[in-house]
């Protein structure tokens, strides 16, 4: 499938921002079930510096710097990714066996799959995540079985609500409370598997969505998304990760793009930095994703969806919030974190912080 991804972030600020430095996590990777063809990042206005570089993850970033007064700023990820259906992964390996793996054992070779075994700043330890998953991880249980069926429980026992949850929402609150949206289950999925000793690790991306029967699709109306993926030791390479999306109870396919992986949303946000300046502002997102033929034209007929709840992947998402500590001198520095989840509207959430000090890049690895 060949899709065509622009995925638009605006700020406007109230005063200008004086100085601003950014990373953003806004190109597609290339993986075993996707391509990417092309991809442009334009930054307006025009940084004093932008490069590209890996992160500890492996994920494509990009830090730009404005040193100019401004009062509003416009990225605008244009990609072309080209996408596969993977075959279901095969497995017999029961949890146990994939656990054992994973313990400590002096001398043993290190996997690298083994720092997602660990808590990370938005999946801590916790018990309810092991009480939670518990049910799902019988006795000799192939993993993948298991997986799967944590994914299904989670799908039908937590509501998707736009409001229930902000950006920096606990995945411990987020579970008691048995609602949220996308971040959120991924955060649960990844922190009941942890729990249960198992290696899990947080994707963002985008998921293609639908109009409704006879209606024209919407430039603007889709949106970013996220999931869970956990490592199976048997299965050879990159195949060890298997991906589950608790969101729509199904395993991404062809109609997903990958954009990111990380321990969680901290490694992954879409757009983060650090700003002088601007002690208010409104921001405005507006993400497309659009299938193209084998000629780049967008397809006059598209495929029908898969099965899903409305509910969790089509209703608007709007979610904010903000916390700020003034500094003695009036000087502010303001760390913005982008949340950019499953929504139709493209309403945007954000956590905001002020700082006193020296201000830099902040590193999202």
């Amino acid at each position: 499938m060949n899709l065509q991804i622009t995925h638009e972030t605006h700020y406007r600020y109230s005063p200008s921002v004086e100085t601003a430095q950014h990373i953003a996590h806004l190109r597609p990777l290339t993986t075993a079930t996707q391509q990417l063809v092309r991809h442009s990042l334009t930054v307006t206005p025009a940084p004093a510096q932008q490069t590209q570089s890996l992160d500890v993850y492996g994920n494509m970033r990009s830090f730009f710097s404005l040193q100019a007064s401004h009062d509003i700023l416009s990225v605008v990820a244009d990609s072309l990714v080209v996408t596969r259906e993977a075959p279901p992964p095969q497995s017999d390996m029961t949890w146990e066996e994939a656990r054992e793996r994973f313990r400590y054992r002096a001398g043993a070779s290190f996997n690298p799959a083994a720092e997602f075994v660990f808590a990370s700043p938005y999946v801590p330890r916790h018990a309810d995540f092991a009480s939670y998953a518990r049910p799902s991880f019988g006795v000799g249980v192939p993993l993948l079985m298991a997986a799967r069926d944590l994914m299904e429980r989670i799908y039908s026992d937590f509501e998707y609500s736009s409001e229930s949850t902000e950006v920096n929402t606990p995945a411990v609150e987020a579970l008691a409370l048995r609602k949220g949206v996308c971040q959120d289950f991924a955060h649960i999925m990844v922190a009941c598997l942890r729990a249960m000793g198992l290696p899990a690790r947080y994707v963002s991306g985008y998921l293609l969505t639908h109009p409704a029967p006879g209606q024209p699709r919407l430039i603007g109306s889709d949106a970013s998304h996220a999931w869970a993926s956990v490592y199976v030791p048997d299965l050879p390479g990159d195949q060890g990760w298997c991906d589950f999306d608790p969101t729509n109870n199904r395993a991404p396919g062809e109609d997903y793009v990958t954009l990111a992986t990380g321990r969680d949303y901290s490694d992954v946000s879409p757009i983060r930095g650090v700003i002088h300046g601007g002690a208010s502002h409104t921001l405005r997102v507006a993400v497309t994703v659009m299938p193209l033929d084998a000629d780049g034209r967008q397809l006059a007929t598209e495929p029908p969806p898969r099965a899903r709840s409305p509910s969790r992947t089509d209703e608007g998402l709007a979610r904010a919030s903000s916390s700020q500590d003034q500094s003695g001198t009036g000087e502010q520095q303001q760390k913005q974190q982008q949340d950019q989840t499953q929504s139709q509207s493209q309403s945007q959430s954000q956590l905001q912080t002020q700082t006193q000090g020296h201000f830099g890049p902040q590193d999202a690895g």
